[in-house]
């Protein structure tokens, strides 16, 4: 099986082109794979299959076996990886999700190379339940959440996967790993949740630190990005449209109020290619 190493900001995945399917034991697959002492080392396991809807599908196996429904930076990497390899003509593109359907994007490309790739993430899901949480409102706003004996408050949105923003006074040097685990897995959450801590620093600018469900610290997340502008409009702390600064770099992400899609402007960059 071929690979190609490749990462959004530094959010990284082995993707795998030419299979029909999912192999067998897929989960155990991506274990062994994405471990970083003795595998190849990836946050994920990202297969470019076959679509009857779109262009391609993608399918997203964590570091820890389990299936994302979505990837902001993954979609960015599939996207690259079939403009620049000629398995898609043209610089728009559907890519089928398995949380956020069919999803459109474009191509910023320079000499024939996918340069940044814009991402129509899809609507919003605001409503507690669907996000899903245990909280029975059409917004969750500042709700409040105790672990180990801290209260926090925090937005729930889902971009086809679930995302519970907290915010904080100095988001990149924040205690992400003795938090984010703990918040993942509370109960509020019965499918678990990416927790994303952030500071505003303006109303066009947000400062993000991220732990994702399933794979833990990474150094970027384009859904996680799209949450944490979608609650910071929702709190009313910035515009519409900014920039989301994350420990790999900076996504663009706007929030269209017309039609209510979100969209996500970032790179995707191609590391190397292997056998497995």
């Amino acid at each position: 099986m071929e690979f190609t190493k490749m990462h959004g900001l530094g959010n990284d995945f082995i993707v795998v082109y030419g299979e029909q399917t999912l192999p067998e034991g897929v989960a155990e697959l991506a274990i062994q794979v994405c471990d970083r002492n003795f595998g190849i080392g990836a946050d994920g396991l990202v297969f470019i299959l076959p679509s009857e809807k779109a262009d391609v599908r993608m399918r997203i196996i964590n570091s820890d076996g389990s299936e994302a429904e979505q990837c902001g930076n993954a979609i960015r990497c599939v996207t690259k990886y079939v403009f620049d390899h000629g398995i898609v003509r043209g610089t728009s593109i559907t890519v089928e999700t398995l949380g956020a359907g069919v999803q459109q994007v474009q191509v910023n490309a320079t000499d024939g190379k996918a340069e940044t790739v814009r991402v129509q993430m899809g609507q919003p899901i605001l409503k507690g339940l669907n996000v899903p949480t245990t909280v029975d409102a059409d917004v969750v706003l500042q709700h409040p959440i105790e672990v180990d004996g801290r209260t926090f408050t925090f937005t729930a949105v889902s971009m086809g996967n679930p995302h519970c923003v907290i915010y904080v006074d100095d988001a990149p040097n924040f205690d992400l790993g003795v938090w984010g685990p703990k918040l993942e897995v509370h109960p509020m959450f019965p499918k678990k949740i990416n927790v994303e801590f952030a500071t505003v620093r303006s109303r066009g600018h947000v400062d993000m630190r991220v732990w994702e469900r399933g794979a833990g610290p990474t150094l970027a997340c384009g859904t996680g990005a799209c949450a944490t502008l979608v609650s910071s409009v929702l709190n009313g702390s910035t515009d519409r449209e900014g920039t989301i600064s994350l420990k790999g770099g900076d996504l663009y992400i706007e929030w269209d109020e017309a039609s209510n899609q979100v969209y996500m402007t970032g790179p995707a960059t191609e590391v190397f290619t292997g056998r497995i």
